[in-house]
Order: structure tokens, then C-alpha cells, then sequence
């Protein structure tokens, strides 16, 4: 080993030692806020408003990414947002808004002052989810025990559908006909010479 390459490993190493040292700054906290980040997040939106993250953050003294201080403030910290609790009523709004929008969770958050749309997501996703399906299949239950044949009339009319779909979707024309516009007149002479 000659000292050249002595020293070219002295050089990589010195360089790998100061990214690492580089990393170790820049490296964002992640995981669970604690109660003195929330609060001084709160602190600074306060005096400079809800905008432009990543200088909050900064601002803050927090070592977090902008992002992660954008969802902390409008899904937890916000002073109107209701926490927890969600009433009879509520929830039968959302069964009946999902039902109409399925998974637009911020539309549905629109019609329930308070909420968030991160909170009606993880609350049907826990909790109303599994409850349709248990009612889906108490029903289905209750149509077996009745001898109905809701399925195979589903199925039939899912086959019929079908074969209109195809036989709608074999219509024939010629295409040299169809962007012909030299019966139109003078008008769409221009047209001709992009065709």
C-alpha cells in the first residue's frame, strides 16, 4: 500500500464522517408530537398565522418537516375541531353521506362542523365499516332464510347489461364519411388542409 492511497482512505473517511455528522443535523424528528411541540407550534401560528409550513417549522424551533406541522395543526391543534364523541346523528350522516359519496372524506367533513376529514376516515375505517358489513350479512342471513334469490337476480341483471353494452358497442361507420367536410361549404375550407 503506497501513502497516496494512505491518504485518499484518510480523505473518505473525513468526508463520510462529516455527511453523517450533516445527516444527524438535518434529520427530521418523526413519530409522536410531544405537548411542548404542540405548543409551540400553536405559539407561532399565533403570531404569524397558518401559512407557508416549512417557515413555521423553522420558526418554531421544531424538527419537523412542514408537512408534519400542517396535519398536526388542522387535524389536532385548530381550536374549532371537535375531538371524539361522535353522536347517533353524526354518524347516521355520515352512513348516509358515504352512501351518496363514498370515500370523499373532506366532503363529508364539509357537512359536519368541527370534524376533520382525517377523523370521519379513521372513524368509519374502525368502526362503521365493520358495522355495514355485519348488517350486510345479517340481511343476506335473513333473504337465505326466506328462500329469496336476491344474488342470481343481481347476477341476471348484471349479465343482461352486459350483452347491451356489447351489442351497442359493434355500431360500424366509415371514417373517411365522418370527417368529410367538403359538403359543409366555404367556411371550413380550412379544415381540409389539416385532414
Amino acid at each position: 500500500m503506497t501513502e497516496e492511497d494512505s491518504v485518499k482512505r484518510k480523505v473518505k473517511q473525513v468526508e463520510g464522517d462529516i455527511n453523517e455528522a450533516e445527516n444527524v443535523r438535518n434529520r427530521v424528528n418523526k413519530g409522536a408530537w410531544t405537548a411542548e411541540e404542540d405548543q409551540k407550534l400553536a405559539e407561532v401560528i399565533a403570531i404569524h398565522g397558518a401559512k407557508r409550513w416549512k417557515t413555521i417549522a423553522a420558526k418554531a424551533g421544531l424538527n419537523r418537516c412542514g408537512k408534519s406541522c400542517r396535519l398536526r395543526w388542522l387535524n389536532y391543534l385548530r381550536p374549532n375541531i371537535k375531538r371524539g364523541n361522535i353522536s347517533d346523528q353524526e354518524e347516521d350522516l355520515i352512513l348516509r353521506l358515504h352512501k351518496l359519496l363514498g370515500n370523499r372524506w373532506s366532503l363529508i367533513a364539509g357537512r359536519l362542523p368541527g370534524r376533520t376529514d382525517n377523523e370521519i376516515k379513521n372513524y368509519w375505517n374502525s368502526h362503521l365499516s365493520k358495522k355495514m358489513n355485519q348488517h350486510s350479512e345479517k340481511e343476506s342471513d335473513i333473504l337465505k332464510r326466506k328462500g329469496c334469490k336476491r344474488k342470481v337476480d343481481t347476477e341476471l341483471r348484471e349479465e343482461e347489461t352486459s350483452q347491451e353494452f356489447e351489442s351497442s358497442s359493434n355500431l360500424e361507420f366509415d371514417v373517411d364519411n365522418l370527417f368529410d367536410f367538403s359538403n359543409e361549404g366555404p367556411d371550413l375550407e380550412w379544415m381540409s388542409k389539416f385532414l
